[in-house]
């Protein structure tokens, strides 16, 4: 799920977490793919080199949540269950497309979790160009889409602070200047261990700034007619 961080509602890094501690990734895997994945901690899936085994986690835990939510001064302070601050009500709306149930199901345990800690999220289903019109505005609160990875780890493309004009991957307006030096650094490199180094800073960074809140990553189930041997 993909914040639109032009929005003050998501500039704070602290509320950001908070918001990924409210989330049951657990719930989402076992209600959405009947349990065939695992939680996703960044960019990079567990099968990749890139993968940085000790990129930050965020467990289900709505009382953590809560607490940060708190500490960044957000209160209910007119007992409606919705929290408040400056006069703002904590509400957005998370877009997604039509005809992909598995998206849509995700939107609706997200807002079952939110709404645990005082959030509202409003879902919103879209029929798909009207989605990417949308995302291509830049006219949206929160939104749920998928990656799908190469086998390169290289993220320039998504990441990279040049790559929010309309028409580019990071709609969300994601700006950090050591993710951008270590996108081309890590081009720039061809040892594969350095280059390891390299993505495994960048996952850590977003895994702790949460400009999205991973959710998950679905396994492959192939099927493979017995007559083929050695297959690992």
């Amino acid at each position: 799920m993909g914040y639109n961080l032009r929005s003050p509602l998501f500039d704070s890094v602290s509320v950001r977490q908070a918001l990924s501690y409210a989330i049951d990734r657990q719930s989402i895997i076992d209600g959405i793919v009947l349990g065939i994945g695992r939680p996703c901690t960044g960019p990079y899936a567990h099968v990749s080199w890139a993968y940085n085994p000790n990129a930050r986690k965020y467990d289900h835990d709505p009382e953590r949540a809560r607490r940060m939510l708190a500490e960044a001064g957000w209160s209910d302070q007119n007992n409606d269950g919705i929290l408040e601050k400056d006069g703002k009500t904590f509400r957005f709306t998370i877009i997604t497309n039509q005809g992909n149930n598995e998206r849509i199901r995700t939107a609706e345990i997200i807002q079952q979790n939110l709404k645990a800690i005082g959030v509202d999220a409003i879902i919103r289903v879209m029929e798909w160009q009207a989605f990417l019109e949308q995302i291509d505005k830049r006219s949206f609160d929160a939104m749920i889409l998928g990656w799908s990875m190469s086998r390169d780890p290289d993220l320039y493309d998504i990441w990279h602070s040049s790559k929010t004009k309309k028409g580019e991957y990071n709609f969300i307006s994601y700006k950090n200047a050591e993710v951008d030096r270590l996108l081309v650094q890590g081009r720039r490199t061809f040892d594969v261990e350095k280059r390891k180094k390299i993505y495994y800073r960048i996952h850590e960074i977003l895994a702790e700034e949460q400009p999205y809140a991973f959710l998950y990553v679905p396994d492959a189930t192939p099927i493979v007619h017995k007559r083929f041997k050695g297959i690992e």
